[in-house]
């Protein structure tokens, strides 16, 4: 459809710089405009309906019209719409929504730091890594380990650590000291007949190797989701966060679980570290935090951290690390107001009633033609799309295989994201049992015209 001149279209189109977008595809095709919201459905400027099957971007937790949210930052705008916390200011909000995370973490922690995104929450955590080791005397303890395919952020240290091609190319990414092991995706990387126990036994020993390769005495952290979502939703196999950490613990290394995706329930836990049984040192938190109603994340840091950091902003006289919108009040009173939803309405219950219905869902596509392979927990999941069932055989990415399934969802009313070869589903976690059968039955017609269009020679549309 043509781009109509001087509409809101052609206005972003002239004006707007997209992430995530093909520059010169969009000044061809234009944005689909957003223009409202109901439940786990967003409404576009010409008044067509989707069922958001990403949550917006794994955050939507609440879906898109949730009046408690609105409330909430309506009345602290009323009363104190920002103050900062440089310099040992507060405000209460910031203060009860760090207390309720601190009682809410899986492993005991200390202190909560707050910062806009995901993405500064990880970079805080590099920095805090290194000032730690500063503090207690190592210095040459400052490499870091993340995994292939692993997503942490955009900003040049987060995005060091993300272990995505993309994120990497033309960006003079990664930087120094960050380090990548192995991505613990069993059904692409394990070898022939190789178990899931032998694969993560395979998977801690190349990260062994990787340590004593660059000296344990170098190697300060090991990032990890614990669910890695953006990288096609991976789920370990059972034993492979045991055999991680036991090689952490015994090199003293510090372990990070970044939470950003897979905090507030989103994999049948309040976070995924009890899904896996990861003990961290620190745990950096944002998307559901919020349920995405304004912007916010979080770093919480163990007493260990904490102790380190304390020392060395003594020595120095202060810490100089912060954001001017860092616990900003509009937004830790809505995020406190997320808790409360949480609470008041069991989400974590509801979600556990739901998710059987949604794996079972999810994984009816293993037979589909296309599908090589289905994977997910809780409320996330994902299809891995293949040329042939047998061998495994990827399509060639320039064919854009999986972006077909995404734009012919579109065309039937269901939002979802295509990452390399996969298809990824996170509803929001309001989504009922009915609206779960609706997306899926909506997703196997943009499958089953996908492999039609392939057969047919992939014509152009």
């Amino acid at each position: 459809m043509a781009i109509r001149p001087n509409s809101i279209e052609a206005r972003d189109v002239a004006h707007v710089l997209h992430p995530y977008t093909n520059a010169v595809a969009h000044e061809k095709s234009g944005p689909v405009m957003i223009a409202g919201g109901d439940g786990i459905y967003v409404i576009d400027s010409e008044g067509n309906r989707y069922i958001e099957g990403l949550a917006g971007l794994f955050c939507a937790s609440l879906g898109f019209s949730e009046k408690r949210l609105v409330d909430a930052a309506t009345r602290q705008m009323s009363t104190l719409p920002f103050y900062h916390s440089f310099s040992g200011k507060s405000h209460e909000t910031a203060v009860e929504l760090a207390t309720r995370l601190i009682e809410l973490a899986p492993v005991p922690m200390s202190k909560v730091f707050f910062v806009n995104s995901g993405s500064e929450a990880n970079d805080t955590a590099v920095k805090l890594i290194w000032y730690y080791h500063n503090a207690i005397g190592k210095p040459e303890k400052k490499k870091i380990i993340s995994r292939l395919r692993a997503y942490h952020g955009v900003t040049v240290a987060s995005a060091s650590l993300t272990g995505l091609p993309y994120n990497h190319r033309d960006f003079d990414l990664p930087i120094d000291r960050v380090l990548h092991t192995d991505c613990p995706l069993h059904y692409r990387y394990a070898e022939k007949d190789e178990s899931e126990d032998a694969f993560a036994t395979r998977c801690a020993a190349s990260l062994e190797q990787l340590i004593q390769k660059e000296g344990p005495e170098t190697i300060a952290a090991f990032f990890a989701e614990p669910l890695m979502a953006s990288g096609g939703c991976i789920v370990p196999p059972p034993t492979y966060y045991e055999k991680i950490q036991a090689v952490l613990k015994k090199y003293d290394i510090l372990l990070v679980a970044d939470e950003v995706i897979c905090g507030f329930a989103r994999t049948g836990n309040m976070f995924g570290c009890e899904s896996f049984g990861i003990k961290p040192d620190m745990i950096s938190m944002a998307k559901q935090l919020s349920a995405a109603y304004q912007p916010i994340a979080a770093l919480m840091i163990n007493d260990k951290i904490y102790d380190g950091i304390r020392i060395e902003s003594e020595k120095i006289g202060t810490f100089g690390h912060g954001f001017t919108y860092g616990a900003h009040p509009v937004a830790t009173a809505v995020a406190l107001e997320t808790l409360n939803i949480y609470r008041d309405r069991d989400i974590l219950g509801h979600v556990r009633s739901v998710m059987a219905d949604f794996q079972s869902g999810l994984h009816a596509f293993a037979d589909h033609p296309l599908v090589g392979n289905v994977r997910g927990m809780g409320l996330i999941g994902a299809l891995e799309l293949v040329k042939d069932k047998a061998t495994r055989e990827s399509f060639d990415m320039a064919w854009g295989v999986a972006g077909h399934v995404g734009e012919r969802a579109l065309a039937h009313g269901l939002i979802t994201r295509a990452l390399g070869d996969t298809v990824n589903f996170c509803p929001p976690l309001i989504i009922t049992k009915a609206e779960i059968a609706d997306m899926f039955a909506r997703a196997k017609v943009a499958l089953d015209e996908t492999h039609a269009w392939l057969q047919a020679g992939r014509p152009s549309l």
